[in-house]
Parts: C-alpha cells; structure tokens; sequence
C-alpha cells in the first residue's frame, strides 16, 4: 500500500508527465489521444513507473507514439525535475496501459450481444 508522500508524487508526476506529452513535445510521430492513466512509486521514491493509455488510428500508430515518447524520457524527466521538489528526481518507466482497450472490447462485445438479443426479441415478436 502506496504511503502518503508516494501518493502526493505520484499525482505531481501524473501532472507533469501530461503537461510534458501534451504541451511540451513536438515529435511529429505522436498522435491520437494519450492519457496518463496511473503512476507507481517506488518506496524509495527514486522510480516511476508511469502507464500511459494511447488512442490512436491502429496499432501502428500507438507503438510509434509509444516509441515516441519512450525516446522523449529524458525530455520528460528534466521537466519532470523543475516541477517537484525533492532531492531525487524519479526515473520515468513507461508501460502501455492496456487496461483501457480491453474495456472498450468489452463495451463492444457487450453492446453486439445486446442489438443482436434486440433482433432476436423483434424477430419473435413478428412470428407470433
């Protein structure tokens, strides 16, 4: 369970690893929509492990933003390191958040199962 303090930089990090992907990198390979979803900190507080969810067009296109941004560490580490006040600046590990997809296949799932109960509903409802 995450202490007080690992909770209170893991937010500020949250913050800036956003901030830093949205406003401050320029790389013409990242695209689509990119949320950080969740941050985990060591006890130690010297690591992050940062998950990064990425909507993109397919899947191409999210392991290039992905790669994008993985090559963009360093950037996003010295941003990072102007925000918190610490001794330590955390080192960024980025991970692909793939809970987020495996919602909306799901949600898809579900919603198919459901036009196809409603179709099955309607055709009953004509034959009797």
């Amino acid at each position: 369970m995450a202490t007080r303090r690992q909770e209170k930089v893991a937010r500020i990090v949250r913050e800036a690893v956003s901030d830093a992907i949205s406003s401050h990198l320029s790389d013409p390979r990242i695209e689509g929509f990119i949320s950080v979803t969740r941050v985990e900190m060591a006890p130690n507080l010297r690591n992050a492990e940062v998950y990064l969810s990425i909507l993109s067009k397919d899947e191409a296109g999210q392991n290039k933003t992905f790669k994008a941004i993985e090559h963009a560490r360093i950037r996003i580490q010295s941003l990072l390191a102007g925000r918190i006040q610490s001794k330590f600046c955390p080192v960024l590990h980025f991970h692909k958040d793939e809970k987020f997809k495996k919602t909306l296949e799901t949600m898809n799932i579900i919603s198919k199962a459901m036009s196809e109960l409603k179709k099955k509903d309607s055709v009953d409802e004509t034959e009797e």
